[in-house]
């Protein structure tokens, strides 16, 4: 695999030069994830279960809606939904009407409600997570939560501000043009392939993992 310098190369070269590259990758600042609340970290999960398969601006048009169904995803609200609240949301018109997604939401309630009982809140457990082994958490998520395993799990992740990569189509191009995979991974091996690259590179750069897999998307 190419060093992260010539990496950063290729994409600035594509991106308008070094300095702009740079503006793209630090336009937004670290998050404080210890003070985002228990309710933020559930709808997040919850939009990005919503988005998946779906229209992306569709949601976002609807969510002020979503935020009133579900009671500003209160977790306790949304951990203790009863088959009448289903039956009501289900044809609920402000929301997108689909009942498995719409389970899903008191699935990660629980979820997100037995993290904060095990860590204080969701936002001290993300905190904690090293990033060198970001593929651990997304199995984590893909495992304990409801509806948060592939790009799913990623997507959240990075709205969040949790350090980590997304293997978009083009980050997955990009390794495998470096002989990282030799396809898009989903076996444990290959996607621990994945992680030692990326750690590789942290450690040579010294950059976030969320930055290098903005290069690597970049560099295509």
């Amino acid at each position: 695999m190419r060093s992260f310098d010539e990496l950063f190369e290729i994409a600035a070269d594509r991106k308008g030069g070094p300095d702009a590259l740079e503006k793209i990758l630090n336009a937004k600042p670290p998050v404080e994830l210890e003070s985002i609340a228990d309710d933020r970290w559930l709808s997040t999960m919850a939009k990005c279960v919503f988005q998946a398969g779906f229209n992306w601006k569709v949601v976002d048009s609807m969510w002020p809606g979503f935020e009133k169904a579900f009671h500003n995803f209160d977790i306790g609200y949304c951990a203790m939904l009863n088959d009448d609240d289903f039956d009501r949301l289900v044809s609920d018109k402000t929301i997108v009407r689909h009942g498995t997604k719409i389970r899903s939401v008191q699935e990660n309630a629980m979820f997100v409600a037995g993290l904060a009982r095990e860590h204080g809140s969701a936002g001290q457990f993300f905190t904690s997570w090293p990033a060198d082994n970001f593929i651990g958490l997304l199995s984590l998520l893909k495992k304990n939560g409801s509806r948060l395993g592939g790009n799913t799990g990623q997507y959240f992740l990075r709205f969040m501000g949790v350090d980590g990569f997304i293997l978009s189509a083009d980050v997955t191009a990009r390794l495998i043009a470096e002989d990282v995979i030799d396809k898009a991974p989903t076996s444990q091996k290959a996607l621990a392939q994945v992680q030692q690259a990326f750690n590789t590179l942290s450690q040579e750069s010294g950059r976030s993992l969320t930055q290098i897999s903005r290069v690597l998307a970049m560099s295509l």
